[in-house]
């Protein structure tokens, strides 16, 4: 087994190159058949969610690999290489697997323990079984993710470590208030009928929502998420479907609007939205006051004028000595001031550190300085004093109109509305901050548990499975031995009757079976056990064994198990 997975996720990359690297089904499709071409991959699996793109292939050198499909992620995600490169994560063989295992279980999830991910696991194995690209070793792995990831569902409380994506954003959206208290009674727009889409639908009404309206690109399938929304409601609400071209129109109605479709722009401009909580309140929907740092709902806290001089702290000069209109005769005034004063007035004026070992060292620094000083003084009339700022008062924002949850990668709305009054925005990038302060529950510990112990069975599995051809081959060969030997029995004794030559072959076979036991049991075991790979080959050398022996029983069982790929994965 040589299982290489190369990727990025929300915990190696930021949100903004994330959105850039989103492939599309196509991009997705044309990664995997690109992938199998190359040299050093075999197989091929992509796992492509809101918030991670990881490429699984079975290679043959690992630098080689590595390379590869580093270079295949940056060619099919449009972001080059180079600034690709930092953002990735390698993992090999026993690694490999343990991240999958640990993907599938939610422990690696922006939301630790949701549960989407298996949908989303499923997705991709399905998607490289139809395009051909998962062999033996991504099906095995993929199909015993998902088995890992329900074990540690049903055997644990890992739900309870976190919610679904849709759930923690309504959250969110709720300002960590009560999800069903907050929606009930509002209209809600759900934009996009995919697999999230629909929870997010299924999640808005089980809340209480009076209305929820489907928007989508392909109307049948808006129409398809309307009607069962309609018949499977608890309670019943109102539900209906209309085309992408009357989203704007819905928005200004609207409460509250998820979206998260595959489009690559934005669905929702900054515009767009702002008309919408406008057609809400009927004021249009100006940006909110921003701090400097350009967070939302701040005022810009500016200095106020300069207070005289002689009141500020911290002047190392006498300023009540100094007269009003100081010029360049005040040089007078300080020249004669020894070199570490006058160093500290001008770490003040100018509001700025000086390392004062680097100034001993320089002879030259008194000098400087007094020249500074005076230059200050030249250009000011006086020497400038210390502008003491005062806050100014913050403008409260105002409560909220319309509510959106952006659960799209790339994003679905634009970052811009979250400066617009009245709007409240929650889109994947603010989902990971709030979720990072997210407690963990303690059933995380035994997910862990089950990973790990998961992994290791996985790759004794795995080992004592490439063993298992040699094996075969070695008692087909023992069965033709016997063959042999009863057929020159019977040209010998030709007058042997039936019931002789049946016991007398049967014999012979018991005697090769208990030979044969001992040994094939042992070096299954052996095989298993880390390291045990070259097991195999050492069997195969002392008894002879045909090497295209051993590789028609790998082709006969690689047949059997792809008509069972074939009914779909568990």
């Amino acid at each position: 087994m040589s299982l290489l997975v190369v990727g990025l996720s929300h915990r190696s990359a930021p949100v903004s190159v994330l959105e850039r690297a989103a492939l599309s089904a196509d991009a997705q499709a044309k990664l995997l058949q690109d992938t199998v071409a190359a040299e050093p991959a075999t197989e091929a699996g992509v796992l492509a969610t809101c918030n991670r793109i990881e490429l699984y292939a079975d290679v043959d050198k690992f630098h080689a690999g590595v390379a590869e499909l580093s270079t295949l992620l940056a060619r099919h995600s449009g972001v080059g290489l180079e600034e690709l490169t930092p953002y990735l994560y390698v993992h090999y063989e026993d690694r490999a697997v343990h991240h999958l295992f640990s993907v599938a279980c939610g422990l690696d999830s922006m939301v630790v323990g949701e549960g989407q991910i298996l949908g989303q696991i499923k997705d991709s194995l399905a998607r490289a079984q139809e395009l051909h690209t998962a062999g033996r070793l991504l099906n095995d792995l993929f199909q015993q993710a998902l088995r890992v990831g329900k074990r540690a569902h049903s055997e644990t409380g890992i739900d309870r470590a976190g919610q679904s994506l849709v759930t923690f954003g309504l959250e969110q959206l709720a300002a960590g208030g009560d999800v069903t208290a907050w929606a009930r009674g509002k209209r809600a727009l759900v934009i996009g009928a995919g697999s999230m889409s629909s929870l997010a639908a299924a999640t808005l009404a089980r809340a209480g929502v009076a209305e929820i309206v489907v928007a989508n690109r392909t109307f049948d399938r808006a129409e398809r998420l309307a009607q069962i929304l309609a018949e499977n409601g608890e309670p019943v609400i109102v539900s209906r479907a209309v085309p992408m071209e009357s989203v704007p129109a819905e928005l200004a109605r609207a409460d509250v609007a998820v979206s998260c479709t595959g489009a690559t722009g934005l669905v929702l401009t900054a515009e767009a939205v702002a008309a919408a909580a406008e057609g809400r309140t009927g004021t249009p929907a100006a940006p909110a006051p921003a701090s400097a740092d350009g967070r939302p709902g701040h005022a810009d806290v500016r200095p106020l004028p300069p207070t005289s001089v002689g009141t500020d702290e911290g002047c190392p000069l006498d300023l009540s000595a100094v007269q009003p209109g100081f010029s360049l005769m005040g040089e007078a005034a300080v020249a004669g001031m020894d070199a570490a004063t006058l160093e500290q007035h001008a770490t003040w004026a100018a509001g700025q550190a000086v390392d004062r070992r680097e100034a001993a060292r320089r002879p030259d620094a008194d000098a400087e300085l007094i020249t500074a000083l005076a230059a200050t003084a030249a250009t000011v009339g006086r020497i400038p004093e210390r502008r003491r700022p005062e806050p100014a008062p913050v403008p409260v924002r105002p409560e909220p109109v319309l509510f959106l949850l952006d659960l799209a990668m790339p994003r679905d709305v634009d970052a811009a509305a979250h400066r617009l009054a009245g709007v409240r925005l929650v889109d994947i990038e603010s989902l990971a901050e709030a979720s990072a302060d997210a407690p963990m529950a303690a059933d995380v510990d035994q997910v862990r548990r089950i990973v790990s112990d998961e992994v290791a069975a996985f790759g004794a599995a795995q080992r004592a499975a490439h063993i298992t051809p040699t094996v075969v081959a070695l008692r087909a060969m023992a069965a033709d031995v016997v063959a042999g030997e009863i057929a020159r029995l019977d040209g010998r004794l030709p007058g042997l009757d039936d019931k002789h030559r049946a016991e007398i072959t049967q014999t012979v076979r018991r005697v090769v079976d208990k030979l044969l036991h001992a040994p094939t049991v042992r070096v299954k075991q052996l095989a298993a056990e880390p390291g045990g790979a070259g097991y195999a080959d050492a069997l195969r050398t002392l008894f002879d064994l045909d090497q295209e022996t051993v590789a028609s029983v790998s082709r006969a069982e690689d047949s059997t198990e792809k008509n069972a790929e074939n009914r779909g994965p568990a």
